[in-house]
């Protein structure tokens, strides 16, 4: 990182920071936050702040107030945490809606089979595009952290997704991990979940490998031990790709 670089970082973090009751009052309430250890949640509090500053946050029919760009930078930030901010660069809009939204499209099945789509949505991106939301379904989830969803999450895993080039759960892997283990491992559960499907994890997860791996994403943060219990083998590559271990301070207590 370069020096001016640093600078700017420096002067974002001393004078625009999320002010601490409304930093502590948010983190209180995404439960999926919870596992973090102190120093954890401040660099996520750095994180955040940084986003909101380098992010456009636009209301489409809402305003977009303080309290609501901290829990959507919150969620964003968390999957990369042990990743970096550099992950979510290339884009620079946040655009909300009040409720969920209604696209009309052509666009290609799993089965490469281009079909006209009517969709109500909660949630989409695309590579280079902006990241789209509605409010109402995040707060929802937010208020109701036993669903183990978050749309904001899903959607970031689909932009971690897309630096590879392509969605189709692979995101860039580290290193030291092995490309044969995790298509191994995520085909196989993928490929389960479309013939045998699961009570516990949304259907929504078989319609493709991307879907598969954004959503079991989402559980990966926000219902670890259910994402643990139904797929042990996909936890362990989320767990080695966001560098983090949800489960493990339940495992320490």
């Amino acid at each position: 990182m370069g020096f001016l670089k640093r600078f700017r970082i420096r002067r974002i973090l001393k004078y625009r920071s999320i002010p601490a009751d409304l930093w502590q009052q948010s983190l209180k309430q995404i439960s999926c936050t919870h596992h973090l250890t102190a120093v954890e949640r401040v660099h996520l509090r750095e994180l955040a702040t940084r986003l909101m500053v380098e992010k456009n946050f636009i209301g489409i029919g809402i305003e977009v107030d303080t309290t609501m760009q901290v829990l959507i930078a919150i969620c964003a930030c968390l999957p990369v945490l042990h990743l970096g901010l550099k992950q979510l660069q290339g884009w620079e809009d946040i655009l909300i809606y009040p409720g969920l939204f209604v696209v009309d499209r052509d666009e290609k099945n799993p089965d490469g089979v281009v079909q006209h789509r009517h969709k109500i949505l909660g949630g989409e991106t695309w590579q280079n595009g902006p990241l789209i939301l509605a409010w109402d379904h995040l707060h929802n989830e937010i208020n109701n952290p036993q669903t183990g969803r978050n749309v904001v999450i899903h959607e970031i895993a689909h932009k971690l997704d897309f630096l590879n080039g392509r969605c189709n759960g692979m995101p860039p892997l580290h290193p030291d991990m092995s490309i044969p283990e995790w298509s191994d491992t995520l085909s196989k559960a993928y490929i389960k979940l479309q013939h045998h499907p699961s009570k516990h994890i949304d259907g929504y997860a078989s319609y493709s490998p991307a879907e598969f791996f954004a959503v079991c994403s989402e559980y990966f943060f926000c219902k670890p031990e259910l994402l643990d219990k139904e797929v042990h083998g996909v936890y362990q590559q989320l767990g080695a790709y966001y560098r983090q271990d949800p489960l493990l301070p339940a495992i320490k207590s």
